[in-house]
């Protein structure tokens, strides 16, 4: 892509799946001169934030909180669980789940990957059929992604819980949380994960920095047997120094400031509010694209994903100039294809921090970059829109639960 000018006039609008737009306040948070990581005021900090974040995931299990990128708490997933040449048997719903599926491979793990079309949810009956064949239990771990970034599908884990459950097999159940935690509702415990991915700059609000891996008690149980080697991930390291409101290295302190006035802004909205708002903005967005002349990445009207649309352009129209276009005109980013998807589609984030204006912005800029582009569509995608946010009932789509 071409860059914009040097100086484009108002606010950029960061309309991508990940990282979003950081809310003022975390960003004054995250600003705060630097404490003293093994001080009392750090401690308390500490404390507060790993029991703040819990309700988030809704689980009494611990959460660990690691300084990297997510990729670090999928490695720190495996590596906890795991010994070498363990299976682990993945799902492939997109770009994500095909590098997890790649990350597993590193460290001597047997990954195997049920292949998907990277426009449907995780399917529970083939994981169901394969781990019954697996009658020796070699598939240790079951690894999915709740909310595929890549192509706008969530899948429904619970359903995938069950399906396990029916085979009668020990495997654990990982997921990938990433792009859904603090945006759409998800049950550690409720639906019986045995650890969850998550990172810091998406639904939390956050900038990149944090990961998470939020574990339960089986997953602790298997961390006592586990053999691939672990230094900076381990979780008994990490556990044993946060019960005193430590870390076993330097933690990243501002990060977890802005943290703490994150969990105090869903807590102020309120979980079920912040997931109504993100599936009524995802309605809307999909109104538009389909007045437009368009169809969603996605084609199961239940796994359409409220944080973010991944848009399907025409044989031989380019969505990076969608995306050229956007940037260039109206000082937006929007999220490309990635892997098959490249220059495929482009993909719409309405995910953490934003309003319905937000919402109703962005979509007139991407009509209006449609149009300087020269891509044919049908004018009018906003007023589809409207309609969807002026419905006072709002959204009453239910949770993924099966």
């Amino acid at each position: 892509m071409t860059s914009a000018p040097i100086h484009q006039s108002g606010r950029h609008f960061l309309q991508l799946p990940g990282p979003t737009n950081t809310p003022p306040r975390v960003s004054e948070a995250v600003a705060r001169a630097t404490i003293d990581h093994r001080g009392p005021q750090f401690r308390t900090l500490a404390l507060e934030v790993l029991a703040g974040i819990k309700p988030v995931f809704k689980t009494a299990s611990p959460v660990i909180i690691y300084p990297s990128s997510a990729t670090g708490a999928w490695e720190g997933a495996l590596v906890n669980t795991l010994s070498p040449g363990d299976g682990v048997l993945m799902y492939e719903t997109g770009w994500f789940a095909t590098l997890w599926f790649r990350l597993a491979a590193k460290p001597g793990l047997a990954p195997e990957l049920l292949p998907g079309d990277w426009r449907s949810p995780v399917d529970p009956q083939a994981i169901e059929a394969r781990l019954a064949e697996d009658r020796a239990h070699r598939i240790k771990a079951v690894c999915v992604v709740h909310n595929e970034t890549s192509t706008g599908v969530t899948s429904d884990i619970a359903a995938v819980r069950k399906a396990i459950d029916r085979a009668d097999h020990p495997a654990l159940l990982m997921v990938d949380v990433v792009s859904s935690a603090g945006a759409i509702d998800y049950r550690h415990d409720e639906w019986g994960v045995d650890v969850a991915i998550c990172g810091s700059q998406k639904g939390l609000m956050l900038p990149p920095g944090l990961s998470f891996n939020v574990v339960s008690n089986k997953a602790l149980d298997a961390c006592q047997s586990a053999r691939l080697p672990r230094g900076y991930w381990d979780w008994h390291d990490t556990l044993a120094a946060n019960d005193s409101g430590a870390f076993p290295y330097t933690p990243a302190t501002n990060l977890l400031q802005g943290l703490k006035v994150a969990i105090g802004m869903l807590n102020e909205e309120g979980l079920e509010a912040v997931f109504r708002r993100h599936r009524r903005a995802a309605e809307a967005t999909r109104a538009a694209v389909r007045h437009w002349g368009f169809e969603p990445q996605c084609r199961h009207d239940q796994a359409h994903s409220p944080v973010l649309t991944a848009v399907r352009m025409p044989q031989g129209i380019s969505a990076d100039a969608v995306r050229r276009a956007a940037l260039e005109r109206c000082n937006m980013s929007l999220g490309g294809g990635l892997g098959q998807l490249a220059d495929r589609i482009f993909r719409i984030g309405h995910l953490g921090d934003f309003s319905a204006a937000e919402t109703l912005g962005t979509l007139a800029a991407i009509e209006l970059s449609l149009r300087h582009a020269g891509i044919p569509h049908r004018s009018g995608g906003i007023e589809a829109a409207v309609a969807v946010l002026a419905d006072e009932r709002g959204s009453e789509s239910p949770a993924l639960v099966a």
